[in-house]
Order: C-alpha cells, then structure tokens, then sequence
C-alpha cells in the first residue's frame, strides 16, 4: 500500500509539472520566419554606442546586415510607447528616474549617449524596419505594473503592429505579458523570456519567487511557443520544454561566447553589440545606410 500511494503521490507531482511547465503545442509553421537567424539585441550596434542602441540608426543597420532585431517597447508618463530597454533613463540618456515618469516630449530630448539621436516611438521603429527583417519585439514589465497598465500595454503593442507587413513575435520576462498576448493576439507568437535562479536572486527576488520563474512555473498561464533561455546552463525545466518541442532561442550572446555553438545548440540566438570580427562592417553600414533621425516634434504630430 505504501509503494502505490508514493506512486500516486509521484505520478501526480509529475502531472503537475508538466502542467505547470509545458510550452504551447505544434504551431511550428509560426516559427518558420524566425528559426535560424540571429538577432541584433537592441539594434546593431558596437561597443562605443555608435550608433547608440534602440536608435533609428542602429536598426537601419541590422537591417542592412541582414540581421533579425530584437527590440523593447514600454511606456512612458503620458502613455506613448517608446523603444527602450533600461527601467530608468540614467545609462542612455544621463537623466536621473524611471522612462515610465517622464512624458515622451521631454524624453525624445534627451541624447542617446550623447549622440544626436533619441528613443524613438514605436512607430518610427517600425517605419524605418519596414517588413525588411523578422522582429522579437519584447514588451517591458514590472512586478508593481498593474493588470490595467498591463492591458493597455499590451494593446498598445499590438495596435501599433495592425498592418506592419513583416514578420515578428513577441516575448516578455513576465508571465502575466505573454498571457495577455496569448489572450489578445493568439496568433501571433509568442515567447517566455527566463534568466537563470542566481540571476533573479542577485537581483534581489526570494528564494521561492526566483525557483518558480527561472523554472519557466508561469508556463501554465501563457504556454510560450519559445523559450528565451540566458547564457547559463539550462536548468531542467528549460530542457524539459525543449523536450516537450517549444523553439529555443538563446539570449544575449556577447563577443566572447562561442556563436558558432551556440547556433547549433538554439534556434535563434540574439546576440548583443558586434559578433567578433565584424567592427569595422557596422561601422561602414552605420554611416552609409543608417535612417534619419525624426525629429521629436514629427513624432509627437501623429498623436
């Protein structure tokens, strides 16, 4: 008696895992556009922030070179959707606060390290990217965001991509995202951003709160068709969604890892600044092809 009631107990604490954990069934035609290619993380870009990240010109030159992107989005104080990656603004820009506090007519004023370029809306991103190139667009969250503000967010995305003529999908760390995303678009692809269990308690989050998100648990309320998996080893419940079919996608690859191992290992791989070797090619197709920097007056018109 006691062996078959530990069976069951077994049995049922691996049904609940696989609930918990599994990614989204088939689908696989979906990732065709996006198997197999590298993405420049935060555009194409070199080391010395020229041209600086999430800038017009940095995606002109993926564009160029031929690269997919991947790209944030969030929102700033009065709701216009911009393309930055950090929570604050102080790195890019030198202005101390968070990007969510301050109005776009005062951030699109802000240089980009110094540069004359500036965040861009996402609308500028997507004219200046045109269809030309696959997108993995990743939709910026935080633990406090409310379930309106997330909402509005996510549909703030999804209205900006009525009509854009080019293949993306889109991806975020917070569960919460990729189940609107499933809920709202479930056509469109979608991905679980996870970093690894030393990463989210670095970052400061509890010991149970980091298991259960570098262990992909939110699974159960998006079912990711991919994994965006960080350059740690994978944990189980990665491999397991390998195993169980979700697209692999490895982020961020930076100079010194092995990119060639890397693009056997994963699907996709997102590499950030400049893959070894490739300086000078960036350089050249910065100053020969970037796009124009919109003005921020341009930009705010169209709202």
């Amino acid at each position: 008696m006691f062996w078959l009631i530990l069976l069951i107990v077994v049995a049922a604490l691996c049904a609940l895992v696989l609930f918990l954990v599994a990614p989204a069934a088939g689908r696989k035609e979906l990732r065709t556009p996006f198997a197999g290619r590298n993405f420049a993380h935060r555009g194409y870009f070199g080391k010395d922030q020229r041209p600086p990240e999430n800038s017009l010109p940095a995606f002109a030159a993926a564009v160029q070179n031929g690269y997919g992107m991947e790209m944030d989005v969030q929102f700033s104080s009065d709701r216009k959707l911009l393309v930055f990656h950090d929570d604050t603004l102080t790195r890019m820009t030198g202005t101390k606060g968070w990007v969510r506090d301050y109005p776009y007519d005062q951030i699109c004023r802000m240089p980009l390290k110094g540069s004359a370029e500036h965040a861009p809306l996402f609308s500028e991103f997507l004219q200046t990217v045109d269809g030309k190139t696959p997108l993995i667009i990743e939709i910026k969250s935080r633990h406090e965001y409310t379930g309106e503000y997330l909402d509005a967010l996510c549909h703030a995305t999804l209205d900006g991509l009525k009509g854009y003529n080019g293949p993306y999908c889109i991806e975020s760390f917070d569960p919460r995202v990729v189940m609107r995303i499933r809920k709202f678009a479930p056509q469109v692809l979608r991905g679980q951003l996870v970093d690894s269990y030393r990463a989210y308690r670095k970052e400061g989050a509890n010991p149970i709160h980091a298991f259960v998100i570098s262990h992909c648990f939110g699974n159960f309320m998006a079912r990711p068709d991919f994994i965006a998996w960080c350059p740690d080893k994978q944990n189980w419940a990665v491999r397991l969604c390998a195993r169980l079919g979700a697209m692999m996608v490895m982020w961020t690859a930076l100079p010194e890892h092995d990119q060639a191992a890397l693009e056997k290992q994963y699907d996709a791989v997102i590499f950030q600044v400049v893959p070894p070797g490739s300086q000078v090619q960036i350089r050249t197709a910065v100053l020969n092809t970037a796009a124009p920097s919109y003005r921020c007056v341009k930009a705010l018109q169209r709202f």
